[in-house]
């Protein structure tokens, strides 16, 4: 059998904490930070896309949700690219493809040549997190890493945020097509930093062959504890997904009855929920962990808390949205423990393969409720004013929930699986 990949530090690796946080930490912080950023930024411009272009809500789904699926198909390559080439070549070289995507999105014309860049743009930023994630493993303490990671999806909360208020302050000024043309060059930047300053590894993979990288893939998902883990996680943070990075801002508009500004400013409270609940969630895990409860219970008390408020949502309570969506975005990091879980349950040369398999099914899930949102939005007839039916939000949130609870009742029955 083929030697197992070796990982040997290079000369020149940061010492000490410090040294770790400038060159490793930030680099893939900020690669993240565009991720959601890109990820997000729909919420606030899809009423431009679809007065614009005519779009149906499925219309405006399937276009928000090609950022999902080419996302999630980008998942299984990346995973041995992850584990075979370290994560700074790989989210480097895809960022350019990244920047591309948003080059194309900035001059479509119509729908399938937008839904051609926001999947060229999902799959550039398809290794933003899951190259954090590994590289976080390589370089930090096992009993850092909740913390780190967690201070990495806040990263990502920081350009939810950014595609909030701010964004809609851009579009109003210089419309979406140049600003995702600066997207693009920003994008491109991010990507010259990762490669020029985030040490690398030295890496011998040892001529192992295809199958045998398939063997590891086999070995993550005949995992009994990933499938105990996969479910609960792939449909919470799909509903958070398909929610925050697009349904949410025509909701608050349809059923809240907010106007444009208010719309941005609610989902901004959101966003700023999102970053503090990335920060707690880290901190709260390392603490309860110190104290015997295992971060699977933690995983599953938060997504429980997040299904209580999504039952907020879908019983219309509008009477302080900043509130609702502060809390919404607060509990929807929860997930990111799932992946703390995984990485304790597997050795280091497939951890990439682990975090990458669940990611696959995320945002496989987060495709298909996306969409799937819109086209049940799309079963009540539109009002005169273009927005959506109450009803259909309602039908759409229930379906999700309902599939939520459905894995929910797995994990907790499903204590005997190892």
């Amino acid at each position: 059998m083929a030697q197992e990949n070796k990982i040997d530090v290079a000369d020149g690796a940061p010492s000490g904490l410090r040294g770790l946080v400038i060159r490793v930490f930030l680099p893939f912080a900020l690669g993240y930070f565009f991720s959601y950023l890109y990820r997000t930024v729909n919420a606030v411009i899809g009423p431009t896309l679809v007065e614009e272009l005519g779009l149906s809500a499925g219309g405006l789904g399937l276009l928000t949700s090609a950022y999902f699926i080419a996302f999630a198909a980008a998942q299984l390559p990346l995973g041995f690219f992850l584990d075979s080439h370290g994560p700074r070549r790989t989210e480097a070289v895809l960022l350019v493809v990244a920047a591309v995507g948003a080059f194309v999105f900035s001059l479509g014309d119509g729908l399938w040549g937008l839904v051609v860049g926001r999947a060229m743009i999902g799959i550039g930023v398809a290794a933003c997190l899951m190259a954090s994630l590994k590289a976080m493993v390589e370089w930090f303490p096992r009993d850092k890493l909740p913390l780190a990671n967690g201070f990495i999806m806040a990263s990502g909360g920081l350009g939810a945020i950014m595609a909030t208020a701010p964004t809609q302050i851009v579009v109003a000024e210089v419309g979406w097509r140049y600003g995702f043309v600066a997207l693009g060059v920003a994008t491109l930047a991010a990507a010259l930093i990762l490669w020029t300053v985030v040490p690398e590894r030295a890496r011998e993979t040892g001529g192992v062959s295809v199958a045998e990288r398939l063997g590891g893939l086999r070995q993550v998902y005949g995992s009994l504890t990933f499938w105990r883990v996969a479910p609960i996680t792939a449909l919470s943070q799909g509903t958070f997904l398909a929610i925050q990075t697009l349904w949410a801002g025509p909701w608050l508009r349809d059923v809240a009855g907010l106007a444009p500004n208010l719309v941005g400013f609610t989902l901004l409270s959101g966003a700023v929920g999102f970053v503090i609940g990335n920060i707690l969630v880290g901190i709260i895990a390392v603490r309860l962990a110190k104290r015997g409860v295992a971060p699977i219970v933690v995983v599953g008390v938060g997504m429980a808390l997040l299904m209580l408020v999504q039952l907020v949502i879908i019983g219309e309570w509008v009477a302080a949205p900043r509130v609702l969506w502060f809390v919404f975005g607060m509990l929807g990091p929860i997930g990111v423990l799932s992946f703390s879980v995984l990485a304790q349950e597997f050795p280091a040369h497939l951890s990439g393969r682990a975090s990458t398999g669940l990611n696959l099914l995320v945002f496989s899930t987060a495709f298909a409720l996306q969409w799937g949102m819109g086209e049940i939005i799309n079963l009540w007839p539109a009002a005169a004013d273009g927005g959506y039916a109450a009803s259909g939000y309602r039908a759409a949130f229930v379906t999700a929930l309902v599939l939520q609870a459905s894995a929910l009742v797995w994990l907790v029955g499903g204590r005997w699986l190892r």
